[in-house]
């Protein structure tokens, strides 16, 4: 039987989000059924909505940072019951079956894993609604359980947020003495900083923006550096292994890759687009420095993140809203007005508008 579920969502491109119901597809034998009670606000979810990348299906149910509690499993489910909290990130399902997938990099996956929202489910081609709803219906294989000592509140960014900074951290083997740089303190710049922090590396946030070293130092940064001061550039030339860039609008790429020691990588996290200018590649050559992308991460990767935040007490920093403040969330999202996510009660759903 198809679920009937009350949600927001955006009918067309450029609207604003208004209560939407609409029907889940039937629970399968190995799903999981999810009552939503947290949701994080991404600014992919943005992305979506205004139908930037010109490629979303309306109406679209936002949503990929989600914390719920198990109200119902299939018959052949075994690693979840009743009333465990377990997370849905950015994917439900994959092919499970390419290389990418036996790697278990199904973000990768050769036929496009199945997005929470925006995509259309492989098996009976309903269209997928994401995390701002009641409920949501997702393969076991794509449930992440919730360490019990996680603040369910500030683990719904870990799902994109923290997974997004966490891949490209343990793919590069970041550990003790690593240096690490992290242009951008948001909402991915504000994950890098802390876990990067935990890893046991030295940490340097980059901002154009003077003012953020408090803020910056609480999160686990040794070093702030001002980016458009060439002095101060200049003078980290050659020290980092690893640049986590999170910055999701096109910008220079060319300051950041002399400052790379040899064999150090700069990594693109923040879908930043067409570079602005054409790219220096000497200082990439001369030092053996590489450029790389990297999108969120893996359902194995994800539940260690997930376990390693538990074990070290890390949860975003959130600003809680209910569900009926979620346009003008969005504005203030675009204006940096938040420190440094926010989370959306969905039990607020339930209030009258």
């Amino acid at each position: 039987m198809t679920t009937n579920v009350l949600g927001y969502a955006s009918l067309s491109a450029k609207e604003a989000l208004v209560p939407y119901n609409f029907v889940r597809r039937d629970p399968r034998a190995d799903d999981v059924v999810i009552e939503i009670l947290y949701c994080g606000i991404c600014h992919t979810d943005l992305h979506y909505i205004q139908n930037d990348w010109g490629r979303s299906i309306y109406p679209l149910v936002p949503g990929h940072e989600i914390i719920g509690r198990v109200i119902d499993t299939g018959k052949d489910v075994h690693r979840f019951k009743p009333n465990d909290i377990v997370g849905v990130g950015c994917m439900v399902d994959s092919c499970q079956k390419c290389s990418s997938c036996n790697q278990g990099l199904e973000q990768y996956c050769k036929d496009s894993p199945t997005f929470t929202y925006n995509s259309i489910d492989r098996r009976d081609k309903m269209p997928t609604f994401g995390g701002y709803s009641e409920k949501i219906i997702v393969n076991e294989k794509f449930v992440l359980l919730i360490p019990k000592d996680l603040d369910p509140k500030g683990a719904a960014p870990l799902l994109c947020a923290g997974i997004t900074t966490w891949s490209p951290l343990r793919h590069w083997k970041i550990d003790k003495g690593s240096n690490v740089g992290v242009i951008g303190l948001g909402g991915l710049g504000h994950m890098a900083l802390k876990l990067a922090k935990a890893l046991g590396a030295n940490v340097t946030l980059f901002t154009r923006s003077p003012g953020k070293e408090h803020d910056a130092h609480d999160l686990g940064a040794d070093k702030v550096v001002i980016s458009t001061d060439t002095k101060q550039m200049d003078a980290i030339n050659n020290e980092f292994d690893l640049i986590i860039d999170t910055v999701p609008y096109t910008h220079e790429l060319n300051p950041y890759i002399p400052l790379l020691s040899v064999n150090g990588t700069l990594v693109l996290v923040g879908f930043p687009g067409n570079l602005e200018s054409t790219l220096n590649t000497t200082p990439l050559l001369m030092g053996r420095r590489s450029i790389a992308g990297s999108d969120i991460g893996g359902i194995a990767e994800t539940q260690e993140l997930l376990d390693f935040c538990g074990k070290h007490g890390i949860t975003a920093d959130t600003e809680m809203i209910k569900i009926r403040d979620i346009n003008e969330a969005y504005k203030r999202m675009l204006k940096s007005d938040v420190k440094y996510r926010f989370v959306i009660d969905m039990s607020s759903l339930k209030d009258k508008v």
